[in-house]
């Protein structure tokens, strides 16, 4: 068995906690993470990290689900909140941060993913959400980290303190990506094709939560859904309702179609499907023909066929709800996901570690059920020689994910450092110099 790095569990799990209600109190949701990205870089950059910003990590090109408007308004409000101007700048209007440890000595590249936004929710009010009473509820109307990736940055946060700590105990390179945008599926895609990953010999990502109890680890979750985001934009003409209702042309009532007829799409015989529309705004007033409609949906598919079936069929839907009433679509594309399979060394290794990290039970295999755009920073590893796993660690939650009444068991964010930094710390002690990828 690897000997494993000392840690003062007490102290760092005290930061930790600090990073994470810092984080909850000051959410942002995709691409907005302005605030976030700054006291992460401030953070990395006193531990002597070399970082990374904007087209370095982000091929902009690829980029999905991006709103201008939204975008200028987050960097205002995150310069109220005390961001860094210099960090802000270097940011160029895309948020997220890559940090590089190069301990100047012969050895594996591993990197690690954490992601940063939070979620368009509003979070619960109740004097019993321990947020609110603990005084680190979030202070944006709406947004809330009602998934856990206020934890998934902190934990990334103590991950670097230990290993700027050790450094001089390790080999090689390790990459720390704090990833925007996960939500909505709207960055994994834009990071992988950056080539920020390509020379990457070993990856690893974690989710908290996720119906897992605490103190379990699933070493290797099963059966992420590919997904397609989508907007359907319908532009008819308006009217007087009353005067001359048949000189519009009903965007609304498009849109409308397209919904009953898109929940109704028959599901393929060859595996799961799925479909939703959670939004729909339309219309100026209730005497006016809507002349404008936008719907939001999602397709998902336990394979790429599958999803592509579901989504081919909401842009047939759309056209032809379009042609009835006689107006026009654009449909655009907000976020794509595609499958996940770990590497069935990096699952052995996380099996072999897990009990010496702080986890009472280890699971190999659990239903993951959802989408995670990891798929495409672990497809990119794979494709370029290197191994990847994605994991689950076990937090108790008081309401479900993307619920404003969710919360996580802080306690557990200690066990995720130390089970990354024993996998680091195990790979450089089991994995022979000459068996590490070179590019």
């Amino acid at each position: 068995m690897v000997n494993y790095l000392t840690i003062d569990e007490q102290a760092l799990s005290q930061r930790l906690m600090n990073y994470r209600r810092e984080f909850h109190r000051y959410p942002e949701s995709a691409w907005c993470e302005f605030f976030t990205t700054s006291r992460i870089a401030a953070h990395l950059k006193l531990l002597g990290y070399e970082l990374c910003f904007s087209d370095e990590i982000i091929a902009r090109e690829t980029v999905m689900g991006r709103d201008e408007s939204s975008v200028a308004k987050a960097q205002e409000r995150a310069i109220s909140w005390g961001a860094d101007f210099e960090f802000l700048a270097q940011m160029d209007g895309i948020t997220g941060v890559g940090a590089i440890l190069d301990t100047g000595r012969p050895g594996p590249v591993i990197a690690l993913r954490f992601d940063i936004d939070a979620v368009d929710v509003m979070e619960s009010q109740e004097d019993s959400h321990r947020p609110r009473f603990l005084g680190f509820a979030s202070l944006a109307p709406g947004v809330a980290h009602a998934c856990g990736h206020d934890a998934h940055a902190s934990i990334g946060l103590g991950i670097a303190e230990v290993l700027a700590e050790h450094k001089d105990a390790l080999c090689g390179k390790i990459k720390l990506i704090f990833q925007p945008a996960e939500e909505g599926c709207r960055a994994g895609k834009a990071i992988a094709e950056s080539g920020w990953l390509d020379d990457v010999d070993y990856f690893l990502a974690a989710h908290i939560g996720m119906n897992v109890p605490s103190g379990t680890l699933v070493c290797d979750p099963q059966h992420f859904l590919c997904s397609s985001k989508f907007d359907l934009h319908f532009t008819g003409k308006p009217a007087h309702a009353g005067i001359e209702p048949n000189a519009g042309r009903n965007a609304l009532a498009a849109a409308c179609t397209a919904v009953s007829q898109m929940l109704a799409i028959p599901r393929h015989r060859d595996g799961m499907t799925r479909i939703n529309v959670g939004q729909m705004h339309a219309g100026d007033g209730r005497n006016v023909i809507p002349a404008n409609a936008v719907l939001m949906g999602e397709t998902r598919g336990e394979n790429r066929e599958l999803n592509d079936y579901m989504y081919q069929q909401v842009e047939r839907i759309a056209e032809a709800s379009a042609a009835i009433h006689g107006v026009k679509v654009e449909i655009k594309a907000q976020g794509e996901a595609i499958g996940l399979h770990n590497d069935l060394e990096m699952v052995e290794l996380l099996e072999t570690i897990g009990l010496h990290s702080g986890f009472s039970h280890v699971l190999r295999e659990k239903d993951f059920g959802a989408s995670e755009d990891a798929g495409y920073l672990v497809d990119r590893v794979q494709q370029k020689g290197g191994k990847a796993i994605y994991c689950l660690v076990g937090s108790n939650l008081t309401a479900g994910h993307h619920n404003g009444d969710f919360d996580i068991d802080e306690s557990r964010m200690l066990p995720a450092v130390k089970l990354f930094i024993n996998a680091i710390t195990q790979i450089h002690s089991t994995i022979p110099q000459e068996d590490v990828v070179n590019r």
